[in-house]
């Protein structure tokens, strides 16, 4: 057979080989991409967390656990007020949960509510320490993270970015304001008896700026 007819011959396999290359070459490709790929079924888990966040919803349904796990722990403000002149330290660890700005403190009291400034009454409470003063915020305006930092179990990493971790914190205190807040008239509490379970950072031992997870109007 001479040189040409064995070169001819060789043709076919040649292709076939490079067919079978190509081939294969695919197959690799499509299994590396099913084993990169993650099958999320409609309504599961996973697929919840794939949706865009709803910060409206995440207050809804977060505030009322919030507000649970506060009156199970709250203090009395006439056992909180000593513990936290004496040592804030010690009171803070052993009462609140630890936050970058400070501890925040579960309380509850009964008192008078005194002069409305801004978004925020003073509420006069017997049985405390003269130099403490205890402020509530009564909206409309309710500012800080204390409710969302409240427990500890809600944390940055479990969100995409530190706008959506702001973003809680606010949708918290709005549906505070509709839960706690709404049946009742802040420029009516004057001279009012209230009944309060809340939370507040402690900063300053005499001073305290308590958001309110519960109040009761006598």
């Amino acid at each position: 057979m001479s040189i040409e007819t064995d070169y001819a011959a060789s043709q076919p396999k040649s292709g076939k080989l490079k067919i079978a290359v190509g081939i294969a070459a695919v197959v690799v490709v499509v299994g590396a991409i099913a084993l990169d790929t993650k099958v999320v079924h409609i309504g599961s888990e996973n697929d919840v967390r794939q949706q865009a966040f709803s910060s409206e919803t995440y207050g809804v349904e977060q505030f009322p656990k919030i507000a649970a796990d506060v009156e199970k722990r709250a203090v009395p403000a006439a056992e909180l007020a000593p513990a936290a002149l004496a040592d804030k330290k010690a009171a803070g660890e052993k009462y609140g949960v630890a936050t970058t700005t400070g501890p925040v403190l579960p309380v509850s009291f009964s008192g008078v509510v005194g002069e409305r400034k801004g978004n925020i009454n003073e509420v006069k409470v017997d049985g405390l320490p003269p130099e403490v003063v205890i402020r509530m915020q009564t909206g409309p305006a309710i500012n800080g993270t204390d409710l969302r930092d409240a427990t500890g179990t809600i944390e940055f990493g479990q969100f995409t970015n530190q706008i959506e971790y702001q973003d809680a914190g606010s949708a918290i205190n709005n549906e505070m304001k509709k839960a706690v807040l709404g049946s009742i008239d802040p420029t009516q509490l004057t001279g009012k008896t209230v009944t309060v379970t809340g939370v507040f950072k402690l900063i300053n031992p005499k001073n305290w700026l308590v958001t309110p997870v519960k109040v009761e109007v006598k």
